[in-house]
């Protein structure tokens, strides 16, 4: 297999942040993903490929969980997704200020409240490329499940309003540095924020059409015209068919097949991905 000297990044080393947590969803097994994931090979394999690993093990998140975590208006364990996600901001920001690439492995999409903010916090002009089936743009407000992973993008860019609980993530995002690829299940209220923002979103049918070399190329340069702008990449499984990964909550038929989520992985490497969440 070959390798390559990635984009921006000083010296090929990565920052490998497993964090075990289903608490912004309510079915249980996801939280499994990042030991497996790493019991599978990971780390030998990046270092086979040339990289620099830091691994710091696993640690144990179920410690932040609060004694009282009643619902916020709909919104459900605001207060534990608050605290393991303010931790993962942390733990990205600390990768990527020592010039690592940051490679969070989830655990729910309620963590990207981290990775992003805490990329966002060494990188405030980062774009975000969200690849998914689902949009996750949904506010307090037009959230039907009240589960936080269909959430985070809405706080990312500030629409959510006041949460008090999760009142440490700061508007990091504007709607200009996002993209969406691979989108086939949106809920009518965040179809209407994608229209309103005038949001980048490729579904899977955009896919089909253009075919997914041309569609990486649209948004790259989409939010980063001169190839100069960080990238975190936020790449959730439910993309890709259930064919292919099987293993999710959230399935849903028609996704990527296994050379479109490849091809996706491998361009946005080589244009400037500081830090990726899987």
């Amino acid at each position: 297999m070959s390798t390559y000297k990635p984009k921006f990044l000083p010296k090929q080393s990565v920052g490998v942040i497993p964090v075990p947590f289903s608490g912004g969803q309510k079915r249980e097994g996801v939280d499994h993903g990042p030991v497996k994931i790493i019991e599978f090979g990971l780390l030998d394999q990046l270092k086979e490929l040339g990289w620099a690993v830091h691994f710091d093990g696993y640690r144990d998140y179920t410690q932040l969980r609060p004694a009282s975590d009643p619902p916020v208006g709909k919104l459900l364990n605001t207060r534990y997704v608050s605290a393991v996600t303010e931790s993962v901001a942390g733990s990205v920001q600390a990768q990527l200020e020592r010039g690592a690439l940051a490679l969070t492995l989830g655990g729910d999409h309620s963590v990207a409240l981290g990775t992003f903010s805490g990329t966002a916090r060494v990188y405030p002009d980062a774009a975000l490329i969200w690849v998914d089936a689902h949009a996750d743009i949904n506010t307090p407000e037009t959230t039907d499940s009240g589960n936080i992973h269909g959430c985070p993008v809405s706080f990312l860019l500030g629409i959510a309003g006041h949460v008090q609980e999760l009142s440490w993530v700061k508007p990091c995002l504007t709607p200009d540095r996002l993209v969406y690829i691979g989108l086939r299940d949106v809920d009518a209220g965040e179809k209407k924020i994608l229209k309103q923002l005038g949001i980048m979103a490729f579904s899977t049918h955009e896919v089909d059409k253009f075919g997914i070399a041309k569609v990486v190329q649209m948004a790259i340069d989409h939010v980063s015209p001169n190839g100069s702008r960080p990238i975190h990449l936020s790449f959730d499984v439910d993309a890709m068919d259930p064919s292919v990964a099987p293993s999710t909550g959230t399935p849903v038929r028609g996704g990527l097949t296994f050379r479109e989520g490849h091809y996706i992985w491998r361009q946005f490497m080589r244009r400037g991905v500081w830090s990726l969440w899987i």
